[in-house]
């Protein structure tokens, strides 16, 4: 299988502060990768960096073999971290809208998810629930016949009971040829379907490893190897003796 994304020295500034600093990863074609780190670790940047929406200061993105650009927006299907649809449009404005844009979009595979969520196409997006936003959203994500998929905190909003049919969604709809990088602290909900990881931390990748050979060396879950990457220190905060935070 082919590289589809790579990154050497990838930087992103914002002001005097490095969001990402030299960062160097691969990901293979027909990889389920989970993109895991703390709020603040860059996870959002990276993402948009590969989508286009955000330029690097140093170092280079590449795509398909390609920068960010026309060609690879045609290859890509993105799911920000936030909504970006009008209030006003029903479900079916937004079928419709992906239908129109992508080329790629599958029609009658979108209309099947929405069936299986129980949600109509006569429904305005301002009377559905942050969850149920979130699923069509997804749904139409998930409905491209794109090479890569970006997904930034795709079920996070969503109802536990809604978590495992929207894993399934992510499984049956790329191919072979394609790859899903994911972004999410809910890494025991989707450690299961994980091919990789990668551990982002104040910017910089500390750890990129397949998930069969982190349980094989360190014994243990992805989702418990990353508390104890990420583990906070327990003197990193006093109390004071009425319960009340004080500093170091």
């Amino acid at each position: 299988m082919g590289v589809l994304l790579e990154c050497s020295g990838l930087t992103k500034r914002f002001g005097k502060r490095e969001a990402l600093k030299q960062v160097d990863l691969s990901v293979e074609s027909g990889k389920i990768v989970g993109l895991l780190g703390p709020n603040g670790s860059g996870k959002t940047t990276l993402i948009k960096l590969a989508n286009g929406l955000l330029r690097p200061d140093g170092g280079s993105i590449r795509i398909d073999g390609q920068e960010p650009g026309v060609y690879t927006k045609s290859i890509v299907s993105y799911l920000p971290d936030r909504m970006y649809f009008a209030d006003w449009m029903r479900v079916s404005d937004m079928v419709r809208m992906f239908r129109d844009f992508y080329t790629d979009f599958r029609l009658e595979t979108a209309e099947d998810m929405l069936e299986r969520l129980e949600i109509s196409g006569s429904e305005r997006m301002k009377s559905l629930s942050k969850g149920t936003k979130e699923k069509v959203q997804l749904a139409l994500v998930m409905s491209r016949k794109a090479k890569l998929y970006l997904l930034d905190e795709p079920i996070g909003g969503v109802d536990p009971a809604a978590r495992d049919f929207i894993l399934r969604t992510i499984l049956t709809n790329y191919s072979e040829d394609a790859s899903v990088i994911l972004s999410t602290h809910l890494i025991a909900d989707i450690e299961k379907v994980l091919d990789e990881v990668i551990f982002l931390k104040e910017g910089q990748v500390v750890r990129q490893d397949p998930v069969d050979r982190i349980r094989e060396q360190e014994k243990k879950s992805v989702d418990a190897l990353f508390r104890e990457i990420f583990a906070v220190p327990m003197g990193a905060m006093d109390w004071d003796t009425h319960g009340r935070e004080g500093e170091r």
